[in-house]
């Protein structure tokens, strides 16, 4: 039960039409996938989705060394040995790298127990969760314009919640919010991601116009550094704040929750630290009486392991639709979520396999398509 082979697979894809939010065109997603193979022929799978290019370096060059050869059910001794060579890059590409193996290790421990992820991690509260749709993006020639049919088909498929990207300018998305609430009605969860978008200034003027259409959240309207602001604009809107996508850390989280920031925390398993990483700002979000929902923006990979992980969470009433906890659906064009199917119910929810690990079992030559370079490092 030794972690004996390392491999990585580098990928890519141009979406068509580009995806655009309030601060870019999005014209070209590139990934990593990094598969643990253990000596009794198990293989976990973990993503990178932001720095893919980095990240693999600094796995084939401090990580990889360390793991191989270890006991794959030593899921902290591991992560611990992991976060010890970070150095100085603590919020960055090199603990984008550990989470990947972090979220591999356990699949693969968990196919080597025989349970799946949620189990191992203690049990899921949920076989069930519900799923918002993360959708519509800017267009480049329309705008907003195109959102109201984008929406309608999210409400055909069964999505109970939408989280449209906003940050064109306060005047229009007071508009497009306000639109999209009556096209909805009441009964459907209606949230916004700004992308990192606005200016303290911009963020206040865009919340006060779009206030009346009963927001759950506000995602992301400043830049993640920008604590003060962050503080400030808590204290002066109604409509709930949501990040933590860009943070990387316990201690990044602690600091904004005792600014009293974000109403929903939103760590991405990809870079906060894997599963391991993810449970310890959960914790620390429930110190704080605040839900913490998994942020997933990138392959199937990372989509199942955040429904593993939103089944572990304490239910939290925040006012939409169904109690927290979430999970995010990506609705773009996206070949690498559409490896291995996820379907949604009649009532918006996705259903949490019970089978060992991560139960996706990818094969490498599925990964073909969208191959630019892939590379294996095995025990001595």
């Amino acid at each position: 039960m030794k972690i004996d082979r390392i491999d990585a697979y580098l990928l890519g894809f141009s979406p068509e039409p580009a995806l655009g939010n309030a601060q870019t065109f999005i014209r070209r997603r590139d990934f990593m996938l990094v598969s643990v193979t253990t000596d009794c022929g198990k293989t976990g799978w973990g993503e990178v989705f932001n720095a893919p290019f980095g990240a693999a370096a600094f796995i084939r060059t401090k990580l990889a060394p360390i793991l191989l050869g270890q006991p794959v059910v030593d899921r902290i001794p591991l992560f611990e040995k992991m976060r010890a060579v970070l150095a100085y890059d603590r919020r960055g590409t090199s603990r984008m790298a550990l989470s990947a193996l972090d979220m591999a290790i356990h699949d693969a421990a968990g196919q080597v127990l025989g349970l799946s992820v949620a189990q191992l991690l203690g049990g899921p509260l949920r076989h069930r969760v519900f799923a918002y749709a993360s959708g519509p993006f800017i267009s480049e020639s329309d705008g907003y314009d195109l959102y109201a049919d984008q929406v309608e088909d999210y409400l055909k498929g069964g999505f109970r919640a939408v989280k449209p990207r906003a940050g064109m300018d306060p005047l229009k998305d007071g508009k497009m919010v306000m639109a999209l609430r009556k096209q909805v009605g009441d009964d459907i969860g209606l949230m916004v991601d700004i992308n990192q978008g606005y200016t303290l200034a911009g963020a206040i003027e865009s919340l006060r116009r779009m206030e009346e259409a009963g927001l759950m959240w506000a995602e992301e309207p400043l830049q993640p550094e920008d604590l003060r602001g962050y503080k400030a604009l808590a204290g002066r809107c109604r409509t709930a704040l949501a990040g933590g996508e860009a943070l990387g850390t316990p201690a990044a989280f602690r600091d904004y929750l005792e600014a009293g920031t974000f109403a929903v925390l939103q760590p991405d398993p990809t870079v906060c630290g894997g599963f391991t990483g993810y449970r310890q700002i959960s914790a620390l979000g429930m110190a704080y009486d605040t839900p913490t929902i998994p942020h997933s923006f990138g392959t199937i990979v990372n989509a199942t392991a955040s429904l593993h992980l939103a089944a572990l969470e304490p239910v939290r009433r925040g006012g939409g639709p169904a109690p927290y906890p979430y999970v995010e659906y990506d609705m773009t064009p996206n070949p690498l979520l559409a490896l291995r199917p996820m379907p949604l119910d009649s009532n918006g929810f996705m259903a949490l396999s019970d089978a060992p690990g991560l139960g996706l079992d990818l094969k490498p030559e599925e990964l073909e398509p969208w191959l630019t370079e892939s590379w294996s490092i095995a025990a001595e």
